[in-house]
């Protein structure tokens, strides 16, 4: 069996890359750092790629294990590409999910639906004695003007993706996953990892 370390504290990420891992190394195990009582990294570097590269070596180093990583965010377009690497504290506090979304929407309040494209942007890494590989997937679509549904977390109400009728937050997580970002990122990096 094959073990992985995934560098979060959060079991929905354990779920979608242990179901992304299986079909390609059926023999592959996933555990989490939180399961492992690791603490959280700080993701102090400037682009997504970094950040997921410092989570999982940083965990591969504590462990002696593969370490697979991710960071990711919402982009919008108008903004500059903000919030960015800041999209999980936009509104100031780390994790206040109501709060950056109300932030966004008052950013954006003005902004004619013609201008509101963005997309969620997901960089996964893979470490492991020294070799590291780094894969991104993107996930476009249009930032609605107030949220809908009650799925997915962060961003997910307000996020309509290109091709869907219904945000992110409306879509199940079996096609959500197959379209997602964090997804797209992660299939690529288990086709360049494996077999391991």
């Amino acid at each position: 069996m094959t073990r992985f370390v995934l560098a979060t504290h959060n079991a929905g990420k354990k779920v979608e890359l242990q179901a992304i891992l299986s079909q390609v190394i059926p023999t592959a195990e996933v555990v989490t750092a939180g399961e492992l009582g690791l603490a959280d990294v700080v993701e102090d570097e400037l682009t997504f790629e970094e950040n997921a590269l410092i989570k999982a070596r940083a965990v591969a180093e504590e462990t002696g294990l593969p370490a697979i990583a991710d960071d990711s965010g919402l982009v919008v377009d108008v903004l500059g590409s903000a919030p960015g690497i800041l999209s999980a504290r936009w509104a100031g506090e780390h994790g206040d999910d109501r709060a950056n979304l109300e932030l966004l929407l008052a950013q954006l309040s003005d902004i004619p639906d013609r201008g509101r494209g963005a997309r969620f942007v997901c960089a996964a890494a893979y470490v492991n004695a020294g070799a590291e590989v780094v894969c991104t997937g993107e996930m476009r679509g249009t930032i609605l003007r107030e949220p809908v549904g009650d799925g997915g977390f962060g961003y997910d109400p307000i996020f309509q993706p290109d091709g869907e009728n219904v945000s992110a937050a409306q879509l199940s997580s079996e096609e959500k996953n197959a379209i997602s970002h964090r997804g797209k990122a992660l299939r690529k990096l288990v086709a360049e990892i494996a077999p391991v």
